[in-house]
């Protein structure tokens, strides 16, 4: 409903930028071909719905703060106005697509977007209240689960949603006759579960939400097939399930429905954009590259001893174990000497020494602008590796994991991440876990384009690098 009210609201803020452009008093006349106009209508509503697709905007919605509303429908017009400006160089519009026709037309559809949004509740409950019936709903159970639930129940009244009262989950014949009424926005009657089938047979009820205890469930069997034969809908709260990270969705196996919970980013569409990303660069970059490796691996075999590559296992996504390969920066027994230097690491699990004896005079030039990385573009060509995700970790360390820290092994490990941009080799072992959970907690490809725009000034210049 938000895209499609985005084509009208981005068609109107169109409509009226183009009238505002035509009014202003400026030196250079304004005005559009009708093709001509109707293309950047089209692209501008398409770009417009592709951003918030892109930066989740309509994910959840109708449910955020009226502060996070304002902060993502200006990212979502800002990259709107960012791509019909871009069109105007690439098609060479100017001066039919003027600058200040897009800041005009950037400002009417985020206050037309804003006006919509932050206004939709109402409307919804409006539209509601006016032309559909209200949504009966009964919430079984009595403890502070089924209270929490009855409380959220309430607060969306404005949506059409009813809260007709509360049944026990007690069944068998100890279950008590009569129940104390519950007291919340309203007073509401709290009903022995046997009396279901005649509530349904006297009563609308749309739905019936189970938030009990994952130890009441099988008692309450008999009550799921009563529902089902009735065509009652009937929701599950499964907050019993301590999950902290995690999201929970529904799946199929065959025929057997499957309860989620998915502590790492799931979207397979989104996944499968990454990967497309990763190949189209990765091997965009291999291709500009191929002479300057080559050149790389004929000046470390003249100055050192050794293979130009180094070779080694790396734990990869969900701790599959990969061939990882670098160029070779350091002398060619550097893992034979490493046993005699982990007293001066300054990490706790990860093995790292600044000024490393082990460099050699090339390799430091090699670690300090990330070009013994190059290497790494054909991992992420195969697959093992992506170009944004946590460091893939050598099997060793991650065994000293601790339980929370596993977690970074979920998403497919990658060239640069947040800890790149944030001190690189400066920062502690501690904090660097947690940026790359921070990483994965928040993860959409609008951030591994901000993170990979971020990474490449920081090689160029080699700041944060040991």
């Amino acid at each position: 409903m938000f895209a499609l009210s985005d084509i009208i609201l981005i068609g109107l803020a169109f409509a009226a930028a183009y009238e505002t452009r035509v009014l202003l008093p400026f030196k250079q006349p304004f005005s559009m071909v009708p093709d001509r106009k109707a293309l950047v209508l089209g692209f501008s509503i398409f770009v417009w719905v592709s951003a918030g697709l892109w930066l989740a905007v309509y994910e959840k919605l109708d449910s955020w703060h009226p502060r996070v509303v304002l902060r993502d429908s200006a990212r979502q017009c800002a990259a709107g106005a960012a791509s019909v400006a871009l069109l105007q160089y690439v098609l060479r519009l100017y001066p039919e697509i003027s600058r200040p026709f897009v800041v005009i037309f950037a400002v009417y559809a985020w206050v037309l977007l804003l006006a919509f949004r932050l206004g939709y509740g109402r409307m919804a409950g409006a539209i509601r209240r006016e032309f559909t019936a209200p949504h009966y709903v009964m919430v079984v159970g009595t403890g502070k689960r089924a209270v929490r639930m009855a409380e959220a129940l309430e607060r969306f009244a404005e949506y059409g949603v009813r809260l007709t009262g509360f049944l026990s989950e007690e069944t068998g014949p100890d279950a008590p006759a009569a129940h104390p009424d519950i007291t919340l926005g309203s007073v509401y009657k709290v009903r022995p579960i046997a009396e279901l089938p005649a509530i349904l047979s006297r009563h609308v009820v749309d739905e019936i939400i189970f938030a009990v205890g994952s130890d009441r469930l099988a008692d309450l069997e008999e009550v799921f097939l009563l529902c089902d034969e009735e065509g009652v809908r009937t929701r599950v709260a499964v907050d019993f399930f301590p999950h902290v990270n995690s999201t929970v969705s529904l799946d199929r196996f065959g025929e057997t429905p499957l309860l989620t919970f998915s502590a790492a980013p799931d979207d397979e569409i989104r996944l499968l954009l990454k990967r497309v990303i990763d190949v189209a660069l990765a091997g965009a970059g291999l291709l500009v590259l191929l002479p300057f490796m080559a050149l790389v691996a004929v000046l470390i075999r003249l100055t050192s001893p050794g293979p130009a590559i180094f070779r080694q296992v790396r734990c990869g996504l969900n701790g599959r174990r990969f061939l990882f390969y670098k160029f070779r920066s350091m002398c060619e027994n550097a893992e034979a000497l490493k046993p005699e230097l982990e007293h001066l690491s300054t990490r706790e699990t990860a093995f790292k020494i600044p000024d490393d004896p082990r460099l050699t005079p090339l390799g430091r030039y090699l670690r300090k602008f990330s070009i013994d990385e190059w290497p790494q573009l054909w991992s992420v060509l195969r697959g093992d590796m992506s170009l944004v995700g946590p460091r893939p970790a050598v099997p060793g360390e991650v065994e000293q994991y601790k339980r929370w820290q596993r977690r970074r092994l979920r998403m497919r490990p990658g060239l640069t991440c947040i800890w790149a941009i944030s001190g690189r080799d400066h920062v502690d072992f501690e904090t660097w876990m947690k940026l790359d959970m921070q990483y994965i907690d928040n993860w959409s490809l609008a951030l591994d384009w901000k993170i990979l725009l971020r990474t490449i000034p920081r090689v160029l210049t080699g700041r944060g690098a040991n």
